[in-house]
């Protein structure tokens, strides 16, 4: 089909005008722009910054600081290598425990309960209630109360404790009794890494924050056959901390000092720190530290998005 053609007048008149128009639509942008100058933003400064903290100044083998917000890791030491968990062992019996069974339910302490090392005054015989028996193991650090609770779970509750453990991909997560004294001299009760222990730590106080942060106080009792049997806590050391949530200690001779502590960075911003392999007064100063370094002011370009230790 051949197309219409044009006399050389109009198609100058209509370039021209095209022109005009381009020339004036350039114009207006220019000062449309230099009348609305662009908003460069700021860089993203992350809360609670990266910590600036050497490894080597903790006696710890391994510890993390991490924030359950979002996932991201703000200090690891050696935080994926598997080590003795000590009586950290007993937030898994806790965890398993009240999300299988009532805290109201009441427990027959066996003789077999009583084995485990150390005494708190829980005798054969005695009716504890379930809660009862998972605060004074976990604030007092109760083998006794902690063996009897995990028994509440029947006979296979090692095998409960440890797929609950697979079932959260704790991948350095293992339990051979409840209360995680050591079986032997080289065998100890559980084993787990610091990153794996900073996830159920922070796992448990957002399912049960009441019974977390039950150890936050100077002493724990309770009611066994109509008797009051009170212990002091063993976080001690840590309460003076401002945003202290709660903590759970562990140690023996295998594992060495264990703390897996919850404070707050700002109000409503829980951390959680860990330490693995410190010394008995050790893990309370490298907590102490961590915590310092964790509520530095952030610094601009702070890359702390890491999620794996």
């Amino acid at each position: 089909m051949k197309l219409p053609s044009f006399p050389p007048g109009y198609v100058y008149i209509g370039l021209f005008f095209g022109l005009t128009l381009l020339v004036l639509g350039g114009v207006g942008l220019l000062i449309f722009l230099s009348t609305h100058p662009r908003t460069i933003p700021a860089a993203v400064v992350l809360f609670p910054a990266a910590l600036t903290l050497e490894p080597a100044s903790l006696e710890a083998r391994a510890a993390i600081v991490y924030d359950p917000s979002n996932n991201r890791i703000l200090f690891t030491k050696n935080s994926n290598q598997q080590l003795p968990l000590a009586s950290l062992t007993k937030l898994m019996v806790a965890e398993v425990v009240l999300e299988k069974k009532s805290p109201a339910m009441l427990v027959s302490i066996t003789p077999d309960d009583l084995r485990p090392e150390g005494d708190w005054g829980l005798r054969a015989g005695d009716m504890v209630s379930l809660g009862d028996l998972l605060k004074f193991g976990l604030v007092a650090s109760s083998n006794d109360a902690m063996a009897a609770a995990a028994r509440a779970l029947g006979s296979n509750y090692l095998a409960d404790m440890n797929l609950a453990a697979v079932n959260l991909g704790f991948t350095q997560t293992y339990f051979l009794n409840p209360t995680g004294l050591d079986i032997n001299q080289t065998i100890s009760g559980g084993y787990g890494s610091a990153y794996d222990v900073a996830r159920l730590t922070a796992l448990f106080y957002k399912r049960h924050p009441g019974f977390f942060e039950d150890t936050s106080a100077a002493s724990v009792s309770i009611h066994a056959s109509g008797r009051l049997l009170t212990s002091h806590a063993t976080a001690l050391p840590l309460f003076a901390i401002p945003g202290f949530a709660g903590a759970k200690t562990g140690y023996t001779d295998l594992a060495g000092g264990n703390l897996a502590v919850v404070f707050d960075a700002e109000v409503g911003r829980p951390l959680v720190a860990v330490v693995l392999g410190s010394t008995e007064e050790g893990r309370f100063s490298d907590i102490k530290k961590l915590i310092t370094a964790a509520r530095l002011p952030a610094q601009a370009g702070a890359d702390a998005t890491s999620t794996t230790p």
